[in-house]
């Protein structure tokens, strides 16, 4: 081989390991986590309290603390202080019911190269903690089995996590930080320093809640900086180190999401009443409540709700989404556990670590003419937006628009192509075209020659009668 073709062979091999490697190793873009803040709209309450922000999905397999999370932002209205919440902190992790892709997340925070994947989230959430309006931090995971203080079996022991508030330390002391200049400034005791106190206080609270002795969480100090040098490279130390006060919390991996999501929700209230932050909540505070409040709020709109889907119950595929030809993909979700995910020409919707449903995309052109339409519901005459959902009882009736052409996805009239003015019940349409499981929600397109306009969807509030 001559010189010349050798210097081709390395530039190539070059631009494979280095090129495609950093490619490989990026970040999947639209999984980049996201901050909500939970504040009151008067803004005399909003700082009237402290601002407690919480964190869930450092760690991708532990899905009651990003439950949790993400219930507090779809859930909780904030009366007094504020909450900020980062549900989906490693959220592709998440997304492929990882521990973590490109390593533990919660191991990051000492040193990072910056060729590392994940340096750009470490950083922004190192900014966010680190956010001079920051009072508190609540760091959310799922541990192993039930810590407790004295050994009684393998699954409740001090080598166990689960049923756990973490502290580093006892206390956050008068401490010396160092600025970004060559100098060092004194910073004074910040509120909730006293770390053990506190956290002894929310659990006395949380556990009045647990009539399981062995379900109780307990406090547990790492004493990180006596030399866990595991602990030292974590979110909490960071932060710690910072004069933030900051805290773990666990829930037992030995129950299931939900009943994780509510140990986890019994912490977060205990500590926001002992530091003063209000809330109100839109669901009972108990599991069967919880499992039901999880899939609320499940709904994806895209391309400026020209695409409207709720996915709560979502049959396994859905065929022919009419998605926009030449263009990327782009929605809105309802929770920030979401998802759209690119895999073999189909589009997968993940809640959390869960599938929820493939979309199999037919491309149109758009038109963007039509904003809403008239349809009789159940005899009344309502005009609905495109992008909505609409309730009905017994039967439904699209007014024609000249021009357009309405398709009622799984119902056939033969010779019939535009299926506006036609009085349209439950036993008409055909049950797999169904978007849900139970076939009670169904897709109303509409269409201007081949351009696609937009939908809305029809949700039968009774089951399909058997004959």
């Amino acid at each position: 081989m001559g010189i010349y073709m050798k210097r081709l062979l390395f530039i190539f091999l070059f631009f494979i390991t280095t090129v495609m490697g950093n490619m490989a190793n990026a970040v999947l873009p639209g999984l980049e986590f996201s901050l909500h803040k939970n504040s009151p709209e008067n803004i005399e309450h909003a700082n009237s309290g402290p601002t407690l922000l919480v964190i869930g999905g450092i760690q991708g397999d532990e899905p009651g603390g990003f439950t949790a999370a993400s219930l507090l932002v779809t859930h909780y209205k904030i009366t007094a202080g504020q909450v900020w919440v980062v549900p989906n902190l490693n959220f592709e992790s998440i997304i492929k019911r990882s521990r973590g892709v490109y390593g533990d997340m919660n191991r990051k925070f000492s040193k990072l190269k910056q060729t590392d994947p994940e340096f750009e989230t470490v950083q922004k959430i190192k900014q966010i903690i680190t956010s001079p309006d920051v009072d508190i931090i609540l760091n959310l995971h799922d541990g192993s089995g039930f810590y407790n203080e004295q050994y009684i079996d393998a699954l409740h022991n001090p080598q166990r996590w689960g049923q756990s508030l973490i502290i580093d330390q006892a206390k956050i002391e008068i401490a010396d930080i160092e600025t970004s200049g060559s100098g060092r400034i004194k910073t004074e005791s910040t509120p909730f320093s006293h770390l053990e106190k506190l956290g002894r206080d929310v659990i006395a609270l949380v556990n009045t809640s647990i009539p399981q002795t062995l379900h109780q969480y307990r406090l547990k100090n790492t004493h990180t900086a006596k030399g866990d040098k595991e602990m030292e490279k974590t979110l909490t130390y960071f932060a710690i180190n910072h004069a933030k006060p900051a805290f773990g919390i666990e829930a037992s991996k030995n129950f299931l999401t939900h009943k994780r999501a509510y140990y986890h929700l019994l912490v977060l209230e205990a500590f926001m009443n002992k530091t003063g932050i209000k809330f109100e909540r839109k669901f009972n505070l108990a599991e069967a409540d919880i499992k039901k409040a999880m899939y609320d709020k499940l709904q994806l709109a895209f391309y400026d709700k020209k695409i409207f889907l709720d996915v709560a119950n979502a049959r396994k595929r859905l065929n022919y989404v009419p998605l926009k030809k030449n263009a990327d993909i782009d929605y809105i979700a309802g929770n920030p556990l979401l998802a759209v995910v690119s895999k073999n020409n189909r589009f997968n919707v993940r809640y959390g670590n869960r599938n929820l449903t493939s979309l199999k995309p037919s491309y149109f052109e758009y038109d963007n003419s039509l904003e809403d339409i008239k349809i009789s519901v159940d005899g009344n005459i309502r005009r609905i937006s495109l992008g909505s959902m609409v309730d009905v009882q017994q039967e439904f009736n699209v007014h024609a628009i000249a021009g357009y052409r309405v398709n009622v996805i799984g119902f056939t009239r033969k010779g019939v192509r535009d299926e506006s003015n036609l009085t349209i019940k439950l036993k008409n349409i055909r049950s797999r075209y169904s978007v849900d499981r139970q076939s009670r929600i169904f897709r109303v397109e509409i269409y201007q020659g081949k351009k696609y306009c937009g939908m809305i969807l029809v949700r039968f509030n009774k089951l399909k009668q058997t004959t």
